[in-house]
């Protein structure tokens, strides 16, 4: 019998979130048996398992019903805040094995003893869209370019390859209706994992809504997606968007999914040059499940 629990990640005034099943002992499953959890919650899965060397604390690895993924900000974040709850982690600064390199996590609990959490996440790369890609984008998400700010649609990474395409409003951002089949195929072509439109909300506040439809992640869309909101962060950075230094970046996402998220971003400097992120926001507690598995 295997534990799991479901937490809400990236939640907004206590509701919201992307749902996301973790496994804190995980060295007893198999991927088979992974796979199973991701494909029976229908949702990215992470599962905690002993570090392959003494550099690491841990050992995290992540999946969606269709396949195993790298890295996944969610599902970090989701675990390491089990573990604090449960007092099982040894300090505030936790090094974690992913398949995608290492990342660092910081769990702080401040006053309130609840624990707050924040990954690292590496410098991001940002390349503009070819012409012809820019319109295979347009095309798929039925948009023309007098929908879009006078920005370019780019392709940006910290972990996973997510194209940013930035919209004019949030309103016409949420009324998109892409099909999964389209995204799907025009990510193969572009070389990304999922499409993230974007719009400001508020620029002096750094506030920006999102939405992410993934490429071939098992569901059409995601209500909160940590990796794309610090790729993001990083385009907002190159498009002049956030000013260059390390306040707090927050991307909404989920709002036409009826689950309105809140993700953190913070931007990371070194004698003026961009060395990184810390991507952070709330959890919650859902529910306990047991499977035989």
């Amino acid at each position: 019998m295997t534990e799991i629990e479901l937490v809400n990640v990236f939640t907004h005034m206590g509701a919201g979130g992307n749902p996301c099943p973790i496994v804190v002992d995980a060295s007893s499953l198999s991927a088979t048996g992974m796979q199973s959890v991701a494909q029976h919650f229908g949702h990215e899965s992470g599962f905690v398992l002993p570090a392959s060397s003494r550099d690491s604390d841990y050992a995290f690895r992540f999946w969606v019903p269709q396949h195993e993924m790298e890295m996944c900000g969610h599902a970090t974040i989701g675990a390491l805040w089990l573990l604090a709850t449960k007092g099982l982690l040894s300090g505030e600064q936790v090094r974690i094995e992913t398949r995608s390199g290492a990342v660092t996590g910081y769990v702080d609990r401040g006053s309130s003893g609840e624990p707050s959490v924040e990954i690292s996440q590496p410098v991001g790369k940002v390349v503009d869209l070819k012409r012809a890609e820019e319109e295979d984008v347009l095309s798929v998400l039925k948009l023309s370019r007098r929908d879009l700010l006078d920005l370019p649609i780019q392709n940006a990474v910290t972990s996973r390859v997510k194209t940013l395409i930035p919209m004019k409003g949030d309103r016409a951002l949420n009324q998109l209706v892409p099909e999964p089949v389209q995204i799907e195929a025009c990510c193969g072509r572009i070389g990304s994992t999922g499409l993230y439109p974007y719009a400001v909300d508020h620029q002096g506040e750094q506030r920006f809504e999102a939405r992410q439809f993934p490429k071939s992640s098992g569901y059409p869309e995601d209500a909160a997606t940590g990796i794309a909101a610090a790729a993001l962060a990083f385009g907002l950075l190159r498009n002049g968007l956030v000013a260059r230094n390390s306040e707090r970046i927050t991307i909404m996402q989920g709002r036409a999914m009826g689950a309105l998220s809140e993700i953190r971003v913070r931007l990371g400097f070194a004698d003026g040059r961009s060395v990184g992120c810390l991507l952070g926001g709330s959890v919650a507690l859902a529910q306990s499940h047991v499977l035989q598995l």
